[in-house]
């Protein structure tokens, strides 16, 4: 595992991955400034009208404890775009990697397994609807977190556990169903569950570098395709005929 993982960085460096780097760089401050900026309103909307309709729908005895919320949540909204930076970030990448899935599985593939064909490109719409919906189970695991972060740090250990269980998901299944039906690759995750949860603790110590995290899908996919690779053992079915001279055969 870890010789994947450096390989795969030692990949994301190399010339051929330096334009998707750049590309998934930019689309990730996109998405970091948009989803900051919406956490950064929606918190400075409760600390002002949110506070008067809830205390209209639970009743004048939660003044107090609603006037102390909105207070935090003031001071929150404040840091709005540094805590969307910072908590979005698996979700943002998570998006991200669904973009450049393909551009960066072909060329792990073509450099690390040139005897073997090369997976197939998954549909536009199944990448994005598999990105989409681990960023949005992300957001939503980590609201659930959010309240145990004053406890004693417990949160923090929730927000890394659950980073890992989700990226290590969400990046196995990309890789494995370029060459797997997605009900094939869901099972197969299943099958390999420790590994690919230990595997997604790599990816989460990825990611909680920041910066460096913005290479978070390019390092992700190229990992897990080197996961996929080795869980998956050897395939005849995958290795490319060839003939005495050497020659592919068509």
């Amino acid at each position: 595992m870890l010789t994947a993982a450096f390989t795969a960085l030692s990949q994301i460096l190399s010339p051929p991955m330096r334009t998707i780097l750049w590309r998934s760089i930019a689309l990730a401050l996109v998405l970091v400034a948009v989803l900051a900026v919406g956490l950064q309103r929606l918190l400075s909307w409760f600390a002002t009208s949110g506070e008067v309709w809830l205390e209209a729908w639970l009743g004048p005895g939660f003044h107090t404890p609603l006037n102390i919320l909105a207070w935090i949540v003031s001071i929150a909204a404040g840091l709005g775009v540094v805590l969307g930076a910072v908590f979005l970030m698996p979700a943002i990448t998570s998006l991200v990697a669904s973009v450049f899935v393909d551009d960066v599985a072909e060329h792990v593939e073509r450099a690390h397994y040139p005897a073997e064909r090369p997976g197939t490109a998954l549909p536009v719409g199944l990448a994005m609807t598999e990105g989409v919906k681990t960023a949005a189970l992300t957001i939503l695991v980590y609201l659930i977190a959010l309240p145990f972060v004053f406890v004693a740090g417990a949160g923090f250990i929730a927000f890394f556990v659950a980073t890992a269980w989700l990226l290590g998901r969400e990046y196995f299944q990309l890789a494995a169903m370029r060459f797997r039906s997605p009900a094939e690759a869901k099972a197969m995750r299943k099958q390999h569950a420790a590994i690919v949860f230990t595997a997604g603790l790599v990816i989460a110590a990825f990611v909680s570098i920041p910066i460096v995290n913005l290479a978070t899908p390019l390092f992700g996919m190229a990992f897990m395709v080197h996961m996929h690779k080795r869980l998956s053992g050897p395939r005849p079915e995958l290795i490319e005929p060839v003939r005495k001279s050497g020659v592919p055969v068509a």
